[in-house]
This record gives structure tokens, C-alpha cells and sequence, in this order.
């Protein structure tokens, strides 16, 4: 998604940690099979998509770790935080996904969380684990990227 708000979607959630420590080489837009108090929860914007992850199992890709917190309305009716949610994608994706997760040591990454024309979607990454080699060439790119920034500005 572009680093501008589109039209109809709200995002709620970023892993802003996800693009420095993975590699992302592909994305893909999932939906979320969340119980109602989760979605009420969701719409005022409480979740946390730090430590999530997604795993194929059993030919459903299901995500783990992501913290709804309780709706405080729902009392008795509520739902458990961290439970693990489903993603409902077609089923050539899970395999294709499944087939790379398993064989070639890729990762499966919530980036964001947002709503599109009322729909809960989660925007999920396929990528590789960076080495702290990696984390330190990107470091030194974005600084001297901001340094060429000052420079053209100071320029003009």
C-alpha cells in the first residue's frame, strides 16, 4: 500500500519493526476471521502487531501472537487477546505460500492492519530474515540518503 492513505481504508495497526528486521520481497492482502467484539475492539484501534507471526497449517494460514485488546463493552461476551485468528485467502495462495515458507526458509510477517470499505485486512510479507549485516547497510543507505536530502535542500 502507498505510504499515503488510499480512499476507504483505516489503518489501525503497523509493525514498524518488521521491515528492519526482515528482507520483504512480496505482499499480500488477508482477511481476518475475528469474533465481533474483536472488530468493535479493532475499530477504536487497540491492537498490537509487534511479536505476530503467520503459520500454514493443515492448508489454512493462521495468525499468532497479535493482541486485540478487550472490548470493554462486550463484559462476559468479550474474547481472549491473544488467540490465534485465521486468514482467509484463496487456496492458491496457501499453497504457494506454504510451498515457500517450507522450503525455502521464508517468513510469513504482518506489516498492517487496517480496514478497507469495512472490512478488517491485514497486509501480510513474505520475507527473509535480515543478518545484522544486512540491518547496518541499510542503516548507512538511509544516512546518506538524508545527508543527500540536506544537501540538495541547503542548495536551493
Amino acid at each position: 500500500m502507498a505510504a499515503r492513505q488510499q480512499e476507504g481504508v483505516k489503518v489501525v495497526a503497523r509493525n514498524k519493526r518488521a521491515r528492519f528486521n526482515y528482507a520483504i520481497e512480496e505482499t499480500i492482502e488477508a482477511g481476518l476471521e475475528l469474533v465481533g467484539s474483536e472488530v468493535k475492539s479493532l475499530r477504536d484501534g487497540h491492537a498490537n502487531l509487534s511479536d505476530s507471526y503467520a503459520v500454514p497449517e493443515n492448508g489454512e494460514v493462521w495468525l499468532h501472537n497479535m493482541n486485540i485488546s478487550p472490548y470493554k463493552a462486550a463484559s462476559v461476551l468479550g474474547h481472549e487477546p491473544l488467540r490465534k485468528r485465521r486468514l482467509l485467502l484463496t487456496k492458491r495462495e496457501i499453497t504457494k505460500l506454504t510451498i515457500k515458507v517450507k522450503e525455502r526458509g521464508y517468513t510469513l510477517v504482518p506489516l498492517q492492519l487496517y480496514f478497507k470499505n469495512g472490512w478488517a485486512k491485514l497486509e501480510l510479507g513474505l520475507g527473509r530474515g535480515k543478518t545484522g549485516i544486512d540491518r547496518r547497510e541499510d542503516i548507512k543507505e538511509r544516512e546518506t540518503r538524508r545527508e543527500l536530502d540536506r544537501a540538495v535542500k541547503r542548495r536551493r
